[in-house]
């Protein structure tokens, strides 16, 4: 595509509402919240141009009060997800020859209704069904997936006004066309923007995809499907399939038409379907793409000569916004003994003033776990810490599953750096904090590179510019999002892009370029205007 033809819009970030009392945002979201809560929805499976009930179904509830009823959802057997198939390779047909300035008017289209009319009903069902309060929503399921959305045409714009230099008679041209295939896109509970963006981008780049999002985003991916159809998406772009993930796996990984993988979730089960690809390699008609966003175990590691009032804050949001249910969330934090004392009475007022419950009171910072597997093992670790002679709850330890999965916000303090809890991933609102020794600064950086296989995301803080300097050349590999005096948390698409390596990913950086080329396979095309008649060579002359 050469710069110029089209104009098309420079994307900039979505701003985030405040829902202040009185804020007609507030007044929207809450009237749509009650509207969703007090009803039921019947999600069924989007194949095609089917929307498919099997019958087969699973309940929905909300965390925070799993006896209430939210409907339910279908879920596909094998000979679905092998329709899935099919339906996405008939899309094919059409959907990679479409112009790529009508692919990005349909998620350009998409972007403004999230923007406008379906602002209130995707932070609702992201409220409800994940347990988001209504900042943690709207800066999720609104603004950052509506970012995706613009900022994914940019780059692809990009992406094809990058041409090859040519020779006088010579005309060479770089296509960027879709792979061969179909994608599977498996998406988590934890952002919506994440589950929204996985199987779009891909789309976007003229692919087809089928898209298993998590049992406990269901909810708020029903709401997807529903922009993405009234945006204009053609039926079988994207196939939406619920059910037994292993089933679903195995059948989609089984296909000589699978053409890539775009994942976000843990180490382990993507670990399990790489090995899965190399075991059927043979059987592809070209070599899948993977890239996949993992697990993490993400730090904040302070200097001394760190401000305390900052580090504690940083503690405070980076490891219990979204009861640390980020994949970016602060779990392994060290501290210098010389201001331990103050941030220490920081954090620990700051999660005694937290209040916990329902999404719906706006006054709640953090609400319940997303499921009783994920309660029960933030429990053990918490019951392990308070039995252990290594280990110290300083604050927080409470939990109560009698109505939802709440688990207080905890910090547990170790005097072993190798502790469970500051190596092994949790996923909740559980902090372990490591007091070192001001004088040994520098080798507690190497305890902060070595505790962890994971790479996501990590922050330091610092006033002494040498220190901040040898901090990010020792921590150079510790993680793919690196922050300087502010938490691990909060990257925006355009101005961070997202991903980690290790045991985190493969770094292919979301909310950038960089993901968006993942989903092409160029070919270079070479025009000659006055081909040779000759095959001799001015060399041969005698």
């Amino acid at each position: 595509m050469p710069k110029g033809i089209y104009n098309v819009p420079r994307a900039i970030n979505e701003p985030v509402k405040s829902y202040a009392p009185g804020s007609p945002e507030r007044e929207q979201v809450l009237k749509t919240y009650k509207e969703l809560y007090n009803s039921t929805v019947d999600i069924p499976l989007f194949i095609g141009d089917e929307e498919i009930k099997t019958g087969d179904t699973k309940r929905l509830f909300p965390p925070f009060d799993h006896q209430h009823n939210l409907g339910q959802y279908h879920q596909a057997d094998k000979p679905l997800v092998e329709k899935a198939i099919s339906s996405a390779l008939k899309a094919r047909e059409k959907w990679t020859t479409m112009p790529w300035e009508h692919r990005a008017a349909i998620f350009l289209k998409a972007a403004e209704l999230l923007a406008g009319p379906y602002r209130a009903k995707i932070n609702a069902a992201t409220m409800i069904a994940q347990g988001k309060t209504v900042h943690q929503a709207e800066i999720d399921s609104a603004c950052e997936f509506i970012d995706f959305l613009r900022f994914n045409v940019q780059f692809m714009t990009e992406i094809y006004a990058q041409q090859p230099v040519s020779s006088e008679g010579i005309w060479n041209r770089l296509e960027h066309r879709p792979l061969e295939g179909f994608v599977y896109a498996v998406t988590p509970f934890n952002f919506t923007a994440i589950s929204g963006n996985l199987p779009s981008c891909v789309a976007l780049m003229g692919n087809v995809v089928v898209w298993k999002p998590s049992a406990t985003q269901v909810y708020s991916a029903n709401v997807i499907m529903e922009v993405f159809q009234k945006a204009g998406l053609p039926k079988g772009v994207i196939n939406m399939v619920n059910g037994d993930s292993a089933m679903i796996t195995d059948t989609l990984l089984e296909s000589p038409d699978f053409a890539g993988i775009h994942f976000t979730g843990s180490t382990g089960v993507f670990n399990s379907m790489w090995a899965k690809i190399g075991q059927n390699i043979s059987k592809y008609k070209t070599y899948p793409r993977i890239v996949g966003e993992t697990g993490g175990k993400d730090f904040v590691w302070a200097h001394p000569s760190s401000n305390p009032i900052e580090v504690a804050t940083a503690l405070s949001r980076g490891a219990f916004e979204y009861q640390g249910q980020k994949c970016s969330a602060a779990s392994r934090a060290y501290i210098p003994a010389s201001i331990w004392s103050a941030v220490k009475e920081r954090v620990v007022a700051d999660i005694k003033s937290f209040k916990m419950g329902s999404p719906e009171d706006t006054t709640n910072f953090v609400s319940a776990v997303i499921t009783e597997a994920s309660f029960d093992k933030l429990a053990k670790a918490i019951d392990d810490a308070k039995a252990s002679s290594e280990a110290e709850v300083i604050v927080g330890g409470g939990y109560d599953k009698s109505k939802g999965w709440f688990i207080e916000p905890t910090i547990i303090v170790t005097t072993n750096p190798k502790y469970d809890t500051m190596s092994t991933e949790l996923f909740g609102p559980v902090l372990t904090i490591y007091v070192y020794e001001d004088a040994k600064w520098e080798e507690s950086l190497k305890l902060v590179d070595e505790t962890s296989i994971y790479a996501l995301t990590g922050a330091i803080f610092s006033q002494d510019r040498y220190a901040i300097d040898f901090a990010a050349k020792t921590l150079v590999n510790a993680a793919g999002n690196f922050y300087i005096n502010d938490k691990p948390t909060g990257a925006v698409v355009g101005q961070q892009p997202f991903g980690g390596a290790r045991a985190s990913g493969t770094n292919d950086k979301a909310g950038s370029i960089l993901n968006l080329l993942r989903w092409v396979s160029p070919r270079t095309i070479k025009e000659t205007f006055i081909p040779a008649t000759d095959y001799r060579y001015p060399f041969l002359g005698e």
